[in-house]
């Protein structure tokens, strides 16, 4: 693992530090690989769906018409960012799974017109995505520092590099309910890692999606196009080239429900029928019953006194909370 320094890159560069290298990278893949496909059931972290082809098909996945999280987020930005520009009077902001980070300009943007913004902090697991974006952002902000840092939130998030300014004051965005990805354990020791990661002066953005009707919900993760289906099996892409496996995208369909009891929506890969597939990198033969389910991903459901809940736990104060005006997704600010 490296870890990065704090010194600043000067205005109009890109630095990237990497915590997270390949060799780590890999021998992550490899375990949680080993560990998930021999569990019962069998699952997968969602993390392994980021890779350049993973990360382009989410950013198709934002703009489908039955996607409304995007959307809605964004009208709460648009509406509200020179109001979190003002309460936080960030000079870095640090935008935690970032991807493409184009909502997150609405954020830079109201942050340089209140003169306050010095330094843009991409942190993600995948490197090119990063390089990307990072060379589309030198352009855009010649004005700004740009350090971006390839991680992993459950690893690297406690190890942010504070900003050398000694009135330094850090904004971490964390939006897309990316949180609804992690279980309520994931989620405590996430936000025990960032409150240790954050001093006096920070502040969290979190984006998270509400709990709604399951029409909707239902619909969102299983969208006519079949572009949801396609990021879903794209993990199995993942395992066959990164551990050299012999996964086959035909014979699994994706599936995706809500659960209403645990307030979340369920999302795996179904095995049409019996088959085997083998993992050569781990000497690993994986049997599949018809039918048989392995869980990708969760998509948890909020409702604002349950995150004030679990973030207060960890030693957050909220600042504001804010929803768009069908009430489909918050925004809410947490200080330390």
């Amino acid at each position: 693992m490296h870890q990065p320094s704090a010194a600043a890159p000067a205005r109009g560069e890109l630095r990237i530090d990497i915590m997270l290298g390949e060799e780590e990278r890999l021998a992550m893949l490899r375990a949680e690989a080993r560990r998930g496909l021999t569990a019962a059931p069998k699952q997968l972290p969602p993390k392994w769906f980021y890779d350049e082809r993973g990360s382009a098909l989410f950013d198709e996945i934002t703009r489908l018409p039955e996607y409304y999280l995007t959307r809605r987020e964004r009208e709460i930005l648009v509406a509200r960012a020179d109001e979190i520009a003002d309460l936080t009077r960030a000079t870095t902001l640090v935008e935690l799974g970032s991807g493409t980070s184009e909502k997150t300009r609405l954020l830079m943007d109201a942050l340089l017109r209140g003169g306050t913004l010095q330094r843009f902090m991409p942190f993600d697991v995948c490197l090119p995505a990063l390089e990307q974006a990072g060379a589309a952002l030198v352009d855009e902000y010649p004005g700004l520092s740009l350090h971006a840092v390839v991680g992993d939130f459950h690893q690297h998030v406690s190890l942010l590099p504070r900003p050398p300014e000694r009135r330094a004051r850090r904004l971490v965005a964390f939006l897309g309910s990316t949180i609804g990805n992690f279980d309520a354990a994931e989620r405590e020791a996430f936000f025990a890692s960032l409150r240790q990661a954050l001093g006096p002066g920070d502040s969290l953005l979190l984006g998270a999606d509400l709990v709604k009707d399951h029409d909707r919900l239902n619909a969102a993760y299983n969208d006519a196009q079949g572009v949801t289906a396609a990021f879903n099996k794209n993990v199995l892409r993942v395992l066959n080239r990164d551990l050299d496996a012999t996964f086959d995208e035909d014979r699994f369909d994706h599936i995706a429900s809500y659960d209403s009891e645990r307030e979340l929506i369920d999302i795996r890969l179904r095995a049409r029928s019996a088959h085997v597939a083998r993992v050569r990198a781990l000497g690993l033969t994986v049997s599949f019953r018809a039918g048989e389910e392995m869980r990708t991903e969760i998509s948890t459901k909020f409702r604002r006194d349950g995150l004030a809940r679990e973030l207060s736990a960890a030693g957050f104060f909220q600042g504001a909370f804010w929803t768009d005006p069908a009430e489909d997704f918050s925004l809410s600010l947490w200080r330390v």
